[in-house]
């Protein structure tokens, strides 16, 4: 074969490889509006305020018959949704692994999330327990899907281009977050303008989320090719290719990697701070702070502008000092700005922007890097298993925070004992990591070591 055939191949594989990483932004595109306007702006304030519509005269709510502070509702919602994502994503990545076919998967649960989300229009009124599942079926078909989706990353990008290529997903998803806030901005401000109440401008922004995240789905579907590596063990008699057994062979299997499995418990603490905080942060403004709904907008808009920067910026610093440095960094600037946060006056909208640029700055580089320095970390052919687990830690076991957070108000009544509560995960997090050897746990897991890691 000629000199020029193989640099004419490599050239088409190279090519090729960009315009499926081009695909796999998409999905970070089209979920993140979720994770943004859904989630972090709208639906906190407002399901808080639909369920305590339907409180009694405490101010408690009683789903099944158990007295709930209205105010920690949506707080116990989010961590009963996370609770059923620990059953479900280790089953989605072990079939996803042994089949090869992650695609029919990812569409399920996207579509399945985008429905549910579509479906937050018809909350009104009292109806605080159909917000309570369809956030439930949302949240989970969520992590489900980001199972799948980060398990593409080692099969699209060389060891090299990582950090790189995680960096600009989350980009993405930022700048998608930022449009689409602009839009709900417009329509909350304005909605007398439009014809619509206050209540229904809400409503059709937590609808036009789940449009949004069904219909640029199409793109990573359209882009993303599935990939089978076979496993040593798949045609072994009796062993089935999915279900509990193949989740507990996952975890016997997760426990010959021990650094790996210490990586994990580190982004399971810190990260269950970052998501609590993302969930969260608008009750604190809206409930603590007496900020209103346009002034809440803003500072999200404002975090998810400053988190493309952010996202890039960490990426291009690990390039020099590594993932590592670079994520323990973030977790002080992340301890530093909880601090802050506690002692916030309220109605002073100028601060919380100022809180708000802090959060951005950290955001989107500690989540990007964290995700691509696990990608080294999974041995070879075992991607969507792994990063069940990893989503498990991200999304799935993030429900320690929400908890903490709703029995902390439930208890005290402040948000602000609950929001400083939260520090507690990022300073663990920071020890619990910086005693992880990470470039012998790329190596123990097979994998080629990065030069700066």
């Amino acid at each position: 074969m000629g000199t020029d055939t193989v640099r004419e191949r490599a050239a088409d594989g190279a090519a090729e490889r960009r315009r499926e990483q081009r695909g796999w932004y998409f999905y970070d595109w089209a979920c993140s509006v979720y994770s943004t306007s859904v989630l972090t702006v709208f639906l906190g304030p407002y399901l808080t305020s639909v369920a305590k519509a339907a409180s009694d005269a405490d101010g408690f709510v009683h789903p099944l018959g158990i007295p709930l502070r209205a105010g920690s509702f949506f707080a116990y919602s989010v961590s009963a949704s996370v609770i059923l994502s620990i059953f479900v994503m280790p089953l989605a990545g072990a079939a996803a692994d042994r089949t090869g076919r992650k695609k029919p998967l990812l569409a399920l649960s996207a579509y399945l999330g985008a429905a549910a989300t579509a479906g937050m229009f018809f909350l009104d009124g009292d109806r605080y327990l159909l917000g309570g599942l369809l956030l439930i079926v949302a949240n989970a078909s969520l992590a489900v899907s980001m199972v799948l989706y980060n398990s593409y990353l080692p099969q699209i990008a060389p060891p090299e281009e990582r950090d790189a290529v995680s960096s600009r997903g989350w980009a993405f998803g930022y700048a998608a977050g930022s449009l689409v806030l602009v839009a709900n901005l417009v329509l909350y401000t304005a909605h007398d303008t439009f014809g619509v109440s206050e209540a229904m401008a809400v409503r059709i922004c937590l609808a036009s989320a789940g449009i949004w995240w069904g219909a640029f789905t199409l793109v990573p579907l359209k882009r993303l090719r599935d990939r089978r590596t076979p496993h040593p063990a798949e045609d072994a008699p009796g062993r089935p290719a999915h279900g509990w057994r193949q989740l507990a062979a996952t975890v016997r299997d997760m426990r010959r990697q021990p650094l790996t499995l210490a990586f994990l418990l580190a982004y399971l603490v810190y990260n269950d701070g970052i998501q609590t905080v993302i969930s969260q942060a608008s009750v604190y403004g809206s409930e603590e702070l007496r900020l209103d709904q346009s002034t809440l907008i803003v500072a999200v808009l404002l975090v998810q502008l400053l988190a493309v920067a952010g996202a890039l910026g960490m990426g291009r610093l690990a390039r020099t000092y590594g993932a590592k440095r670079i994520i323990l960094g973030s977790l002080v600037a992340w301890t530093l700005t909880l601090a802050a946060g506690y002692f916030l006056p309220a109605k002073a909208p100028g601060w919380f922007f100022v809180l708000a640029a802090g959060i951005g700055l950290v955001l989107g580089g500690s989540q990007a890097l964290s995700r691509s320095l696990f990608s080294h970390l999974v041995p070879p052919g075992k991607e969507a298993e792994y990063f069940s687990a990893y989503e498990m830690s991200d999304r799935g076991m993030s429900w320690l925070g929400p908890l903490l957070f709703g029995v902390t108000y439930q208890l005290t009544g402040s948000y602000r004992d609950a929001i400083i509560s939260l520090v507690a995960f990022f300073v663990l997090g920071f020890v619990l990591l910086a005693r992880v050897p990470v470039r012998r746990a790329v190596r123990d897991a097979g994998n080629p070591v990065p030069a700066r890691i």
